[in-house]
């Protein structure tokens, strides 16, 4: 926490110094204040403005800004999680009648703690004249990539390359063209950050695990294009191969050993979800796929049931169902030490290697062989959660997914859709092998849902059970899934003209039944 006082403090100053239009000379010549001078010498005139980017790619305080940004969206429409509680009288996103006073949270997070304190990076970067000072411009815009790719992945189009222009702040940019503003300053950062990786000056700055290393930065902004890659290969596979090759192919290198973790200073907003509230608890697709792999990575992401009917098992809940009382399934699993500490997950090196594994499946050069990647996939997540029986389960070759069965109400049952299993078919087919491939990614990622709910939208793996009910109004189909969030009813008031405009970006209507640009459907290859 000293930490974080020390991180706050300098973010104060710092956006003081940037802001503030008055009383310039009696502070300067205060003998006990702070001087311009000694803010710049310090960078403290530029580094104080990462901290609020820090904690609002994924916002951990208050907890409530994170059950909506996150947890009632991406955590529970990829299948990680699911609430016991009947919010709104059970008609809610989970029964796909979208909130709107909820689905707001990930656009106002980003565009009023993380893309207004970039431009005062690079605004203060120009005012100082110093040339190195770009090398905080490119982390800026790493981590605007970070926020803002997870943004458009929810609605589409957002406001992106028109925003640092006042007449033009309002307007959007299809996800095409955000996308590929994603790769050049990535591919910028990459490239202008190389001449810097002895330099000292962002560690006083950097909350995450690459403390303040810039050539482990450069590692991350590349898995990141390799991420960023591998989501638009069903609608752009030429652009995906040559941004994928160059991630693979760069002298950056790749997140393979680390995990790009924020330290914080503030508990995980999950853990006081789950275990203060008791408003979420463990997904019904998650007790079939790691109940059924005996996946040992149950005990790390999971507690055992509270209730003592279901005798201290690893119990689910599936999502959109009839629920009258938070009473009926609180008493489910709820989330486990996976959450504990202060620490915030971006990435995971698990994460690259299953990247690597489907590169290799598509023949992208330099990726290696798919089997190997798979299998350090799967070790690197052992690894991260301390779990043993790596040798064993990576060997198995006849566990498969069981089926759902409701504690409460059979009427809820279901069959998992898939024989999938855990050691790699070398034989299968490459739609075979990628099912493994993301399943094992999808458990590797957890608890990030935003992300795992992407790569199912991209590829349908792994299976993720329909709702039971839907209160869409027949906007969400029940089979195909919920595929975006509609445009934030606060941009609709005050930018209406820009938002119109934007509906015509998209392939169809303002709904959650909407596929995004890089959403393809049928065959992944």
């Amino acid at each position: 926490m000293n930490k974080l006082i020390k991180y706050t403090l300098t973010s104060i100053v710092a956006v003081s110094f940037l802001n503030c239009t008055g009383d310039f000379e009696s502070i300067n010549t205060d003998p006990n204040g702070i001087s311009n001078e000694s803010l710049t010498q310090m960078n403290n005139h530029i580094g104080g403005s990462f901290t609020p980017m820090f904690l609002n790619v994924f916002n951990v305080t208050p907890a409530w800004n994170y059950q909506l940004q996150q947890n009632l969206m991406g955590d529970v429409y990829s299948g990680y999680m699911t609430p016991p509680t009947p919010f709104a009288g059970n008609v809610n996103n989970m029964t796909y009648s979208l909130m709107d006073g909820w689905n707001g949270f990930p656009w106002s997070d980003a565009y009023e703690n993380v893309m207004p304190f970039v431009l005062d990076v690079k605004n203060a970067v120009a005012v100082g004249g110093d040339e190195s000072g770009v090398k905080f411009v490119h982390l800026a815009n790493i981590i605007r990539v970070s926020a803002m790719h997870r943004v458009s992945d929810i609605y589409g189009p957002i406001r992106y390359t028109k925003f640092d222009d006042f007449a033009t702040t309002g307007e959007y940019d299809s996800q095409k063209v955000a996308y590929n503003a994603f790769f050049n300053e990535l591919g910028d950062a990459i490239d202008g950050l190389a001449a810097y990786e002895n330099d000292t000056q962002f560690i006083p700055f950097d909350m995450s695990s690459l403390g303040g290393d810039i050539a482990l930065w450069r590692k991350y902004a590349n898995s990141l294009r390799l991420r960023l890659a591998m989501r638009i290969v069903n609608v752009d596979p030429v652009l995906s191969k040559t941004q994928g090759e160059l991630s693979l192919n760069s002298n950056a290198g790749l997140l393979e050993t680390i995990d790009m973790k924020i330290n914080t200073g503030f508990s995980h907003p999950i853990a006081t979800i789950s275990g203060s509230w008791g408003d979420i608890r463990m997904s019904a697709e998650m007790e079939s796929i790691l109940s059924g792999f005996k996946d040992n990575r149950i005990e790390k992401y999971f507690n055992p049931a509270e209730d003592a009917s279901l005798a201290g098992a690893y119990k689910g809940i599936r999502m959109g169902i009839a629920i009258e009382a938070k009473g009926q399934y609180v008493g489910h699993s709820s989330i486990g030490s996976v959450v504990d500490g202060e620490t915030m997950q971006w990435m995971t090196a698990a994460e690259i290697w299953f990247l690597r594994a489907e590169a290799a499946l598509r023949g992208w050069s330099n990726a290696g062989d798919a089997k190997s990647n798979y299998e350090a996939g799967i070790r690197a997540s052992f690894t991260q959660h301390n779990v043993a029986g790596i040798d064993a389960y990576l060997a198995d070759n006849t566990s498969t997914p069981k089926d759902f069965v409701d504690a409460l109400n059979p009427a809820n049952n279901i069959a998992y859709p898939s024989t999938i299993k855990i050691a790699f078919n070398s034989n299968g087919t490459n739609e075979e092998k990628l099912e493994q491939i993301i399943t094992q990614k999808w458990i590797a990622m957890f608890p990030d849902g935003q992300e795992a709910w992407s790569e199912f939208r991209r590829t349908g793996y792994p299976k993720i059970f329909p709702v039971v009910i839907n209160n869409s109004g027949g906007t969400i189909d029940t089979n195909i899934q919920i595929r975006r969030i509609n445009f934030v009813q606060n941009e609709k008031n005050t930018n209406n003209a820009n938002v119109t405009k934007a509906i015509t970006l998209l392939n169809g209507s303002d709904n959650g039944g909407t596929r995004l640009w890089w959403d393809v459907s049928g065959s992944n290859f």
